[in-house]
């Protein structure tokens, strides 16, 4: 235990500071199908669930130890869309998850406590409103603290099930938020900030303006909504082109449109269409580190001698030969303790800093949590 200690004032001798880490995710299309794949079609890194509800995504084997949760797959409706109706599959679980993230994300609006409509300008006017979605929840563990704004994109193949991308523009589209960054280009809600997915122009710009977007993504909630119809018309070169007719055949039979495959097959199904289509996906995650400096000062006149019980032999000093010979001392610890001497931090030092009475110091100490 110290003998002596040295108050630190927290106007002078402390201050606060944030850092930002960013780190590129690329989340290759080989991953969400292909790269598992058994001779039969199976994808091991793909998990399905009794409830059908959604589809889990793992970057190995999700048998496997060393298997990480990447991102879930699902399709919702809203109740006032012309795909919902008794005779559709899954009808009340496809309403109920575009019900649920709504909630979450957007909240209620109105005497009635409405649910809010997804929107892809911005507004919340209810005018753009996406009522046909497909939700990519990203899980914590790559998201981090959120995304950061203006890296999100995603590229999906619109040629036929067979061959579903090959060069951009004529059969991959290209979605990002080009208009979002830190300084603006977003609305906050309830379940964060949120930006537009523009299409690309194929000239390397991105819609943006008046001009409505694709889908949204929320930062902080690490969650991406992309609009139905984007697989209906798509703009990725500024002309208007012919809609998807090929999603492949599953266990409900050919679907030939996005409408068809919302309707007709299960959330499950549609999960395994999406993913065939999914070319790559890449944004920056955001880890904020909060720290606490301390500048621990060591006057001419303290921490001379070391505290260390073998620094005496018979009341004398063993570093010193000569009688008059200043002290000298070694700092190699700096501890931090609260108001009843009780330590609660400690700092090691990368090379032991020679202390006598003729020098003082000042030792920054960060504290990150």
């Amino acid at each position: 235990m110290p003998s002596t200690y040295e108050l630190l004032n927290v106007n002078t001798d402390s201050t606060t500071t944030k850092t930002i880490l960013h780190e590129v995710l690329p989340l290759t299309g080989t991953l969400a199908s292909g790269t598992y794949d058994s001779p039969d079609g199976t994808s091991f890194n793909i998990k399905n669930y009794s409830h059908g509800m959604f589809q889990s995504v793992y970057d190995y084997p999700f048998l496997s130890s060393s298997a990480n949760h990447i991102y879930d797959i699902t399709f919702g409706y809203d109740e006032s869309s012309t795909l919902s109706g008794s005779a559709s599959v899954q009808n009340s679980k496809k309403i109920n998850i575009y019900n649920q993230f709504s909630q979450v994300l957007l909240g209620y609006t109105g005497s009635d406590n409405k649910v809010r409509l997804f929107e892809s300008d911005l507004s919340l006017d209810s005018t753009g409103s996406m009522r046909e979605v497909v939700i990519i929840p990203f899980s914590r563990l790559i998201t981090k603290d959120q995304i950061k704004k203006g890296s999100f994109s995603i590229e999906l193949g619109t040629g036929s099930f067979a061959s579903p991308y090959t060069t951009l523009g004529s059969s991959r589209l290209l979605l990002q938020d080009a208009s979002a960054s830190d300084a603006g280009g977003t609305t906050p809600t309830l379940g964060g900030d949120y930006g537009v997915l523009y299409e690309s122009n194929g000239d390397g710009t991105f819609g943006n303006g008046s001009l409505s977007g694709s889908g949204v993504v929320f930062y902080q909630a690490g969650i991406a909504i992309l609009t139905a119809s984007v697989f209906s018309i798509t703009n990725s070169v500024g002309v208007v082109t012919a809609p998807i007719t090929d999603f492949g055949s599953g266990s409900e039979g050919a679907m030939e449109s996005i409408d068809s495959l919302m309707t007709g097959s299960s959330i499950t199904a549609s999960c395994d269409a999406l993913r065939h289509r999914i070319y790559n996906i890449s944004f920056n995650n955001s880890t904020e580190i909060n720290s606490t400096i301390y500048f621990c000062r060591l006057p001419v006149n303290k921490f001379n001698y070391s505290s260390n019980p073998t620094y005496t032999s018979g009341s004398k000093i063993r570093v010193k030969n000569v009688a008059s010979d200043l002290p000298v001392a070694y700092v190699t610890t700096v501890g931090l303790y609260n108001a009843r001497n009780e330590l609660l931090a400690v700092a090691k030092l990368s090379e032991p800093l020679k202390k006598t009475p003729q020098n003082e110091m000042t030792l920054r100490v960060r504290l990150d949590y």
